[in-house]
């Protein structure tokens, strides 16, 4: 066999190979964080990003794989390229568009102060209390910003802070409003305080979180997240765990 022959058959065979193996890692944060994403007794991971991650990648025409990471290291995961995307109710903000790029919204809930029925208090009535908030998140950017004179302290998951409060070692938590409604159920000593609005924290919504350069990716995230809401997979999806439409204006 001539030299440009095996030369061509080696190239083709690696881009078989490339074409066959390539494939969209898709960051999901370890941690679980219902109803958005958990895992079942089977190891799964099951919740509203899960199907949508699932749409999203059926509507690019799209393999991916789910990567576990820390959330606390879930954009040096995306910026060492152990991951390329994710999907993990990261808000998009400005702060963090310094670091990545994001698609457009996929959802938008607020946030909110949660503490014990018995105590009067509200945001502006933290001083000298104990706040907690999940580590790297814009709940702890909005508590350091706007509480004055109160403790905050973080936590590695959501679920954790919520165990504290239960346990009377913090006074009031900060979360999505979404994500506190298993523990509210669960707990009826709680209640929400008080809705939290600061757009310059809190930002437009949640997006696919990528690297400034995956700009082809971008606009596949985009294009598949606008077909998904016009052919009412979105819409489906949604109404498997909300009674509302958690899109958001």
């Amino acid at each position: 066999m001539k030299l440009k022959s095996i030369l061509g058959t080696v190239a083709a065979l690696a881009l078989t190979a490339t074409a066959a193996t390539a494939e969209i890692k898709i960051g999901f944060a370890a941690e679980a964080y219902p109803p958005f994403t958990a895992k079942n007794a089977a190891g799964e991971w099951e919740g509203f990003e899960v199907d949508l991650k699932n749409a999203l990648c059926a509507a690019m025409e799209e393999e991916c794989v789910v990567v576990d990471v820390a959330w606390d290291g879930i954009i040096p995961a995306l910026l060492a390229g152990k991951i390329d995307a994710i999907v993990a109710s990261m808000s998009i903000t400005a702060e963090r568009m310094k670091t990545i790029n994001f698609s457009d919204k996929y959802y938008n809930t607020p946030a909110v102060l949660v503490a014990p029925k018995s105590m009067d208090i509200g945001p502006d009535s933290l001083a000298g209390k104990i706040v907690g908030v999940q580590v790297s998140t814009i709940h702890q950017n909005y508590a350091e910003k706007h509480f004055d004179g109160t403790e905050i302290k973080t936590y590695s998951t959501f679920d954790e802070h919520n165990q504290d409060l239960t346990a009377g070692r913090v006074d009031a938590v900060v979360g999505d409003s979404i994500a506190f409604a298993d523990y509210l159920a669960s707990a009826p000593d709680m209640e929400v305080k008080a809705e939290l609005n600061d757009e310059e924290v809190f930002g437009p919504g949640v997006g696919v979180g990528m690297r400034k350069e995956d700009t082809e990716l971008a606009a596949k995230f985009n294009a598949a997240i606008k077909q998904i809401r016009e052919d009412g997979t979105y819409d489906a999806i949604g109404k498997k765990f909300f009674d509302f439409d958690i899109y958001g204006g």
